[in-house]
């Protein structure tokens, strides 16, 4: 559509063509902007406060009291410390394990040697491989990121594979670390850049800068750890440096929902505690505020439990009724819904409320969760943690002579979710397999399983089970899927020899 010109417009054009240029396009760039109802302006978003700053800029200013008040919640609100129980049992579990590639017979070497070290992978001595990754996890849904520095050790240390691994929270790298830090380094919230913008060092306190006991000037010190020592675990979900917490979205909520919860708790206790009330004025008394004494004609001051209370002149008594909780109900249910979406993860799993789901709605309410999971456990966990600890393992451990190479492919299987209904779904993945959309390898990966060592254990088994004469319902090769016994491989051999025609009488004799 033509836009119209005023009088103005056309002014300015005989006089200055260029100027009625630009004045026509800020016009239109105006135009466009309240097409948009979110960038309209007027009384409804006079209070709305946006600023077009950096995420860095944003991290920077809020992370340490951001931090700070989600860990509070999390040691003080039940449901800001189950949410973050949930993401740590999704996302890690028991483990995410590596698996040999293609039955490459080095990488099966480094997997049995990785289980062996794993044992011992822990700087503090107390939790094994799949704990560490557990404790970085959590730390970074409490924190915001975790950070994970490499301590190679000596080999008077006693280690097959010399290296140990030390989980930090973030509070450990400066966050007052900014600027240019030396030519041609630039630090941004203690992580530093060179000029192509790769991550060159970390400054780092050697000690917890909120520790008490920590001794001497030297702990809050920071100093560059180079980043090829340290792993630095958080969700990227723009261009930042620093993660945040990620229940940030709703620590006002489930602040305010605490204040509300115990604001009902003391009221309900403040009616309790008064039994009844003696009223009744007398004449003389009216327009003249009453006080209200005890049984000794002490004025009340305070309420405790089993109280009667003296309105002046009372003749009468009234018992305390107290109040029911009206709309508590509703408004909790409704604060935890805001609260499971603002911490990414459904309702239920957040309360464990399952009273308004059936079979169906769990379901598909579990499908984009589980989505969202291996979302982040194969764009964030595995290439940002597992990858790099694989490739510290895999050098300490050529170094040491353990390993002929130190790049050694390996896959990761993730823990296995639960089934809701494992026999469709077991079904499902049979259909899956004999229609070739799936090979066996993939559903028994999708297991947290080992393939070939799955296949290993069948052949085993049914070895075993040949020698001494079982058949099982469990065996393919013997009973078929209706349950009927399948002929063994020899018996169909013999009976094929069975049932070839014999050479006649002539064809003998030629």
């Amino acid at each position: 559509m033509k836009a119209r010109l005023n009088w103005l417009d056309r002014a300015i054009g005989v006089v200055s063509p260029k100027a009625a240029l630009m004045r026509g396009l800020a016009r239109g760039a105006i135009d466009a902007q309240r097409a948009y109802d979110g960038a309209a302006k007027g009384r409804h978003t006079e209070g709305w406060r946006t600023r077009p700053t950096s995420a860095d800029t944003e991290i920077g200013a809020a992370l340490p009291l951001l931090r700070d008040r989600q860990r509070d919640l999390e040691r003080n609100n039940p449901h800001a410390r189950k949410a973050k129980t949930v993401w740590q049992n999704n996302l890690v579990g028991t483990g995410i394990r590596p698996r040999a590639k293609g039955g490459n017979a080095n990488a099966k070497r480094a997997v049995e040697l990785w289980e062996e070290w794993g044992k011992q992978a822990d700087a503090d001595n107390q939790l094994d491989i799949y704990g560490l990754m557990d404790l970085a996890v959590g730390t970074m849904v409490s924190g915001g990121d975790s950070a994970i520095r490499r301590r190679l050790r000596l080999p008077t240390d006693g280690f097959k594979v010399p290296l140990q691994l030390q989980v930090m929270e973030g509070d450990l790298i400066d966050h007052t670390k900014n600027g240019i830090v030396s030519p041609g380094r630039t630090a941004i919230q203690g992580v530093e850049f060179d000029l192509i913008g790769s991550r060159t060092a970390y400054w780092m306190y050697q000690q917890h800068p909120g520790n008490i006991n920590i001794t001497g000037l030297d702990g809050l010190v920071s100093r560059p750890v180079p980043a090829s020592e340290v792993i630095h675990l958080y969700r990227k979900e723009r261009t930042q440096t620093r993660g945040v917490p990620w229940g940030s979205a709703v620590v006002r909520e489930l602040r305010d929902f605490d204040d509300y919860q115990a604001a009902e708790i003391i009221r309900k206790k403040t009616e309790a505690c008064v039994v009844a009330i003696v009223i009744g004025a007398d004449e003389g008394q009216e327009g003249v505020a009453p006080s209200v004494l005890d049984a000794n004609g002490t004025p009340v001051e305070s309420f405790e439990p089993g109280l009667i209370a003296y309105a002046h002149g009372g003749k009468d008594i009234k018992f305390n009724s107290p109040s029911s909780m009206g709309g508590f109900a509703d408004y909790k249910k409704v604060t935890l819904h805001t609260c499971a979406a603002g911490y990414l993860m459904p309702y239920e799993l957040l309360t464990g409320d399952l009273s308004e789901v059936n079979f169906s709605s769990a379901r598909v309410g579990l499908v984009e969760f589980r989505r969202l999971v291996e979302t982040i456990q194969w764009l964030c966990i595995i290439p940002m943690m597992l990858d790099k600890i694989w490739a510290w393992f895999c050098e300490a451990a050529y170094f040491a002579g353990e390993l002929p190479t130190a790049d050694i492919p390996i896959e990761w299987d993730p823990p296995e979710f639960d089934s809701v209904n494992p026999i469709d779904d077991a079904n499902a993945d049979l259909i899956n397999i004999r229609s070739g959309k799936m090979t066996l390898f993939e559903a028994i990966a999708k297991r947290g399983r080992d393939p070939i060592a799955v296949l290993e254990e069948h052949a085993v088994v049914a070895k075993l089970l040949d020698k001494l004469g079982l058949i099982f319902d469990s065996d393919p090769r013997r009973v078929s899927k209706g349950g009927n016994e399948q002929p063994s491989t020899s018996q169909q051999a013999n009976e094929a020899a069975n049932t070839q025609p014999k050479p006649s009488r002539l064809q003998a004799v030629k």
